[in-house]
C-alpha cells in the first residue's frame, strides 16, 4: 500500500452511492486517503436526492460528475470497493477488493435514501479504522 492509501468506489452509474461514499470518504479522512469513484455504465450526473442527503450531514457532491471505470483507476488504488457492478468491475490480481451491498438511491425518494448514506457512513468510518487513518469527530 502506499504511504497515502487510494480506495476506488465502483457501482453502475456512480451517481449515487459510490459518490456518498467518496464523499464520506474524503470528508472524514481530510484528504489522508486518494478518493476515486466511477461507474460501469456512468449516468449523465449526480443522483439530486444523493445530493440533498448528503447536504443533509454537511457534504456537497453536487459539483461532482460521474466518471467512467477504467482499468487504470483500478490499477491505482490499493481498495477497490464494488456496489453493485456485477461483472462489469474489472479484476486485477492482487488488490484488496470489498463488495458493499447497498440499496441503490436511484429513483427513491429521500426518506429511503437516508438509511442507505447512515449505512455508507458506518462502512467508510470502519474502513478508514482498518486503514489506520484517523476520522474527523
Amino acid at each position: 500500500m502506499s504511504v497515502k492509501p487510494s480506495v476506488l468506489f465502483v457501482c453502475v452509474h456512480n451517481a449515487g452511492r459510490s459518490q456518498m461514499a467518496a464523499g464520506f470518504l474524503a470528508h472524514l479522512s481530510r484528504g489522508a486517503v486518494e478518493v476515486r469513484s466511477a461507474g460501469s455504465a456512468p449516468g449523465d450526473r449526480i443522483n439530486p436526492v444523493a445530493v440533498e442527503a448528503m447536504r443533509e450531514v454537511g457534504i456537497d457532491i453536487s459539483a461532482n460528475t460521474p466518471q467512467v471505470l477504467t482499468p487504470e483507476a483500478v490499477e491505482a488504488s490499493d481498495v477497490v470497493i464494488t456496489m453493485g457492478c456485477g461483472d462489469a468491475c474489472p479484476v486485477v490480481p492482487g488488490k484488496r477488493y470489498l463488495d458493499w451491498e447497498l440499496d441503490d438511491p436511484a429513483g427513491q425518494p429521500l426518506d429511503k435514501v437516508r438509511p442507505v448514506r447512515d449505512e455508507i457512513r458506518l462502512r467508510v468510518e470502519r474502513l478508514l479504522g482498518e486503514l489506520g487513518v484517523p476520522t474527523r469527530t
